[in-house]
Formats: structure tokens, sequence, C-alpha cells
């Protein structure tokens, strides 16, 4: 037993030289990951000040693969090569078997994953996908958090945005709004146009480019429909939307009022019945 343990002393001895070699390739490459995942993170978040763009699943990709990186060589410096392989191997196979047990929570993290990459849609913006829509709160690697217009918090899977349409209504900045209202027949719809046209641009929110249109959009049993649309920047510091329409459509209303316009629903086509008068003689 003596001669067994000087000889386990001297191997370690002998190996000692391997062993701190081994780890400190570990502790270096622990390190260099730190600092790289740090850097990308930086450089991940100075590329949109709009909002802080989820580097969290990139930071620790980057800081796994230097780990194993650092694992690996250490193993091979301590001359446990099979070891090394052995291990690669077991988790080759048993990210296999993950695979096929969790296949739906694997096709979430993997839909997650690209995500996290694309540029199709950041915190902040209002999104809709599978008919929900509202503002995105969170990006997670298993799901994406956002909140609806009636305050509603909505969790949706990562594979669900990814691969099902997606329209981003903020993603330059533009939102397009419009509102539709009835002038009788018996006024003058292109001088219509132009009053409402005139109004909408006076308005300090409304943007110049793209630029304002009225059209006339039908024609119904009792008035012509005029449709306005109009932009704002979402980007800007001013009202939603909703509150410039409403600033827009009452400033419309106002002019066509004091321009002597008639409503729509100022216009009728009931018919005024006057009273008659029947005399009804008999012959004798």
């Amino acid at each position: 037993m003596r001669e067994t343990f000087e000889a386990q002393i001297q191997y370690l001895l002998d190996a000692t030289p391997q062993i701190v070699a081994a780890v400190a390739a570990l502790v270096v490459f622990v390190i260099i990951g730190k600092f790289v995942s740090s850097g990308a993170s930086k450089i991940l978040n100075s590329q949109r000040s709009k909002a802080v763009k989820q580097t969290r699943l990139i930071k620790r990709l980057i800081k796994w693969a230097f780990n194993l990186i650092g694992l690996i060589i250490a193993l091979n410096l301590v001359g446990l090569t099979d070891v090394a392989y052995s291990f690669l191997a077991a988790g080759g196979m048993m990210a296999v078997i993950l695979g096929f047990a969790f296949r739906e929570i694997g096709e979430n993290l993997l839909a997650g994953f690209f995500l996290s990459f694309s540029r199709s849609f950041d915190v902040g913006d209002l999104i809709e996908s599978n008919d929900i829509r509202g503002i995105v709160q969170r990006i997670e690697i298993r799901e994406v958090h956002i909140r609806t217009a009636n305050g509603c918090d909505i969790f949706i899977p990562s594979a669900t945005i990814y691969k099902n349409p997606l329209f981003n209504y903020t993603r330059d900045g533009l939102r397009r709004g419009e509102f539709t209202i009835g002038i009788d027949f018996g006024d003058d719809p292109q001088a219509a146009r132009e009053l409402m046209l005139n109004t909408i641009m006076d308005n300090q929110f409304v943007l110049k480019k793209p630029k304002a249109e009225v059209h006339i959009s039908g024609f119904t049993p009792s008035y012509v429909e005029l449709t306005a649309y109009f932009w704002i920047n979402t980007f800007e510091q001013q009202p939603e939307l909703a509150e410039v329409k409403s600033q827009v459509m009452k400033e419309c209303r106002q002019a066509l009022l004091d321009h002597n316009y008639t409503y729509s629903s100022n216009v009728t086509t009931a018919v005024d019945m006057l009273p008659v008068q029947v005399s009804l003689e008999s012959n004798k």
C-alpha cells in the first residue's frame, strides 16, 4: 500500500505541470468568454437606441462556447483525450434524446434563438401575429410578452410568432390614420376635399411627407362619403395615433360646419307626407 501511495504521489507530481496548464487554460477561456460576451452585448445594444435588444441569449451562448472549448483543451492537456471525446459524444446523444422528448419546447427555444437575432420587431413595437395585437414588453427565449390595448398581458410562444405572418406597425415609426365622413349630394365634394386636406395638413402632428389625402370613397342613398388619410411619426414625442385622429376629426368637423356643409347625420331621403283631404260623395 505504501508503494502504491508513493506511486500515486509521484504520478501527481509528474502530472502537476499538465494539471496546472489545464486549469490555467480553463480559467483563461472562461475569462475570455466573459469579456467577449460583454463586448458583444455592448455592440448589439449600441446598434439600436430605440429599445434594449435581448442580448442575454447571445451572452450565454458565447460564455458556454468558451467554457466548453476550455474544458476540452484542459482534458486534452492532462491526457484525457478519450474522456473529452466521450464527453462530446454523450452531450450530442443527450441533445438528440432531449430533442425528441421535448419537441415543442425545443421548437420554441429554437424559434426564440432565431428571433433574438431577427430585426423584425423589438421591445416597444406594436405588432400583430395570429390575430393578437399589442406592444412588445419583453422578448424571452420561449415566449414573447406583449400587452394589448385593453391592458391584457399575453405570452405568445416563440414558435407561433416565428411560423405565422407578423405585422409590425411601428418598425419605421410611421402610422396611418383614417376616417370617413358624409356630406350632402348638393354640396361640392371637390371643395370639401380641399377644405379637409388643408385642415388636416395644418395639424402640427400630421406629417407633411407622406402627404395626407382625401378621396371620395363611395356613394350611399343619403350622402357622399369622403375618406381622409394622414400619417404621424411615432418615434417623436407626440400624442398617440388615437389622440391625433380625434384632433383631426374635430378640426375637420368644425371647418365643414363653418363653410355650411351638411353632415350625413343631417341628410335624409325621407318624403314629407302632406295631409290629403278626400271627399266621398254618394249618388242617391
